[in-house]
């Protein structure tokens, strides 16, 4: 393959220099860093498709690109679901899906990645519960910020548990209703016992002994 020339964009000549480089300068944005290869290393497999006009859903064939180590999608106009297929880019290791117009779950089928060392799937409109496991109990905030509708670690935000039921106005007041009260005689029968017994209490120590209460206690007595 040595003395094989490729022609690149705006007529750039890519030489191959048989040591395993090509010779050409690139800018990267690899691992969340824009950096200048000088240099490509041939097996060295990056799809950098980042801050374009690129709009649709993004093709499941991506998954199929099994050699894939860096993958960049990031600010772009790009709809539709992560595609689950991305479980078979075994050796990729940076994913940045960030700032597009992303929808759904994320694909927990992405746990599986266990060479994924940077992701980034925050500014997007996905939803629903984080994936736990392997390398994804290990990225930051920052992969997931920008995203209402995401929930569980690392976010504050925690996911609700819709398995404990939940009891309404209308339930309470017909469990009420079969036990024979309610709050609302409790509450009734205790406003006007209380002034009554205040009453009753003020006029015994002010008037010492009442006359009919001592008549029928001993009446009660000498019976």
């Amino acid at each position: 393959m040595e003395g094989m020339k490729n022609v690149g964009e705006e007529g750039k000549t890519l030489q191959y220099l048989g040591d395993g480089y090509y010779q050409v300068s690139l800018i990267v944005n690899l691992k969340g860093s824009s950096f200048e290869m000088m240099k490509i290393i041939k097996d060295f497999t990056i799809l950098d498709f980042s801050n374009n006009h690129f709009h649709g859903e993004i093709p499941k064939l991506i998954g199929n690109l099994h050699a894939l180590r860096v993958l960049n999608l990031s600010q772009n106009n790009l709809t539709g679901c992560i595609p689950s297929s991305f479980e078979n880019l075994t050796a990729l290791e940076s994913l940045d899906l960030s700032s597009n117009k992303l929808v759904g779950e994320i694909p927990p089928q992405l746990t599986n990645l266990n060479f994924l060392e940077v992701l980034n799937l925050s500014n997007n409109h996905l939803m629903g519960s984080i994936p736990q496991n392997n390398q994804f109990n290990t990225f930051p905030n920052t992969s997931y910020s920008g995203n209402a509708g995401l929930c569980g670690f690392p976010l504050s935000n925690r996911c609700g548990d819709d398995s404990a039921p939940h009891l309404s106005a209308s339930n309470e007041d017909d469990m009420e209703s079969e036990n024979g009260f309610g709050w609302q005689a409790v509450f009734i029968g205790f406003g006007c016992g209380v002034p009554f017994g205040l009453i009753m209490g003020y006029f015994v120590f002010a008037t010492g002994k009442p006359r009919w209460l001592v008549e029928m206690i001993e009446g009660k007595h000498l019976r």
